[in-house]
């Protein structure tokens, strides 16, 4: 097994019974069910008026219009897939942990073992300039798919996964893939570790291990509203993993990646903690795909402890305003904002916390772009707090200089609160379990 064991457990319940019987999830969304003090149902809520690229055009509503046939509880990978292939609209409450019954043990085929890979690949034996091939790698990439048919789950057009309370989807990838209208919400991720990592020598200067899953992928899709979720490594964080070939043993990808001419998303109020690659926003740098799509909101998000991609763009029109970044150790950390290829990155009122030892002129990291508007920005460090032109220092220290005009000004947002604020209520309020 690669790496550490990952063990994944498994699910907890037989899927519940039918939806009529759950305790009135459609009867909780009416005006009187409301004004009679009981809780509003999250699966018929819809994405609000201008709150974010996703706004835009018809909006985001999810499986809010689904029938009482359509609503369905899952409390297991069965049943989620079930619920994932059923008529649409559809409203999925998780229920519980959702986690598969497969060690990585189960996946392996074809003879492979990470101590043959390992052998194999050697760059003592294999060299560092070219990727590896022949029958270990060919036996890698059959257990990969092995693992991707089961774990990586897709979702449609026209609906909203939205967990009760303490729900969590562990060791599953949710792709939102060529779809239209999604809204997940109120969910712990945890951990989708890839079992079958691959080597590539040729990857930068020193060779990296790259691994396929995403807590959540959205590609070539629009209209997606990903709220008030937790992502976590679990007990399988980056940070443990080991070292093979002088280079760290990748098993996450990103935690919420949106790639593949994907557009009209609004990434709001979630918490993204310890993690290494968060959240991709353009995966290559051909404009064939993504140039004028990628429109992306990330807004009242806090990233507690992770190293890179917060987010990492390419192209979109990116508004990225009242989110809280704790840094922690400059150690691990790379960058928070990338400014990729064409990118359009306007940061508003955010709130930076930085232990003393990170660099400022690191939260911004230029992937080939050019430029980035950056206003009402806050820096605390050593508990004081002070504005931060991010552009002006990031210049200071690096060339060549990035512009500070991004050539565009949102006006899909609610309102933007002053960043002296943001730490108190993202902190408060941004994750699963925390929907006012």
């Amino acid at each position: 097994m690669p790496g550490k064991a990952l063990l994944l457990s498994a699910a907890l319940a037989v899927t519940a019974a039918a939806p009529m019987l759950m305790a009135g999830p459609a009867e909780a969304a009416s005006p009187t069910a409301e004004q009679a003090g009981k809780p509003a149902d999250l699966g018929r809520q819809t994405l609000p008026p201008n709150d974010g690229w996703a706004s835009a055009g018809t909006g985001t509503t999810g499986g809010a219009a689904a029938p009482a046939s359509n609503v369905h509880v899952v409390t297991d990978r069965a049943g989620l897939v079930a619920a994932l292939a059923s008529p649409g609209p559809r409203i999925i409450y998780v229920k519980g942990v959702i986690d598969v019954d497969k060690t990585c043990a189960d996946f392996a085929v074809d003879g492979y073992t990470l101590e043959g890979y390992l052998a194999a690949y050697d760059p003592a034996v294999w060299g560092r300039d070219r990727e590896p091939s022949g029958p270990m790698e060919d036996a890698r990439a059959a257990s990969a798919a092995a693992q991707t048919k089961y774990i990586k789950l897709k979702v449609p057009s026209d609906t909203t996964i939205v967990g009760l309370p303490g729900a969590t989807i562990r060791h599953i990838n949710l792709h939102v893939d060529k779809a239209d209208n999604v809204i997940i919400r109120n969910i712990r991720f945890e951990d989708a570790a890839d079992c079958f990592p691959q080597w590539d020598p040729t990857d930068g200067d020193e060779g990296n291990w790259n691994s396929l899953y995403d807590n959540i992928s959205v590609t070539g899709s629009t209209h997606v509203w990903i709220d008030h979720n937790t992502f976590t490594d679990g007990d399988n964080p980056d940070s443990e993993q080991p070292v093979y070939f002088g280079r760290p043993y990748q098993v996450h990808d990103g935690q919420a990646d949106i790639t593949v001419g994907s557009d009209f998303v609004t990434v709001s109020w979630n918490k993204f903690a310890d993690h290494d690659k968060t959240m991709l926003i353009g995966s290559t740098n051909n404009p064939a795909t993504d140039r004028g799509k990628l429109s992306v909101t990330v807004h009242h998000n806090e990233f507690d402890g992770n190293l890179q991609r917060l987010p990492r763009v390419r192209f979109g029109k990116v508004h990225v305003y009242n989110n809280y970044y704790q840094v922690p150790d400059a150690g691990p950390f790379e960058y928070a904002l990338g400014v990729g290829m064409e990118s359009q990155i306007y940061a508003e009122n955010n709130y930076f916390r930085l232990s003393r030892s990170v660099d400022p002129a690191d939260l911004l990291y230029n992937w080939g772009g050019t430029t980035l508007t950056a206003k009402g920005n806050l820096l605390r460090v050593g508990g004081k707090e002070k504005p931060i032109d991010l552009v002006a220092v990031y210049n200071a220290k690096n060339d060549p200089d990035l512009g500070a005009d991004a050539g565009w000004t949102p006006v899909l947002h609610t309102g933007i609160d002053p960043a002296e604020t943001v730490r108190r209520e993202v902190s408060r309020h941004a994750g699963a379990g925390k929907i006012r």
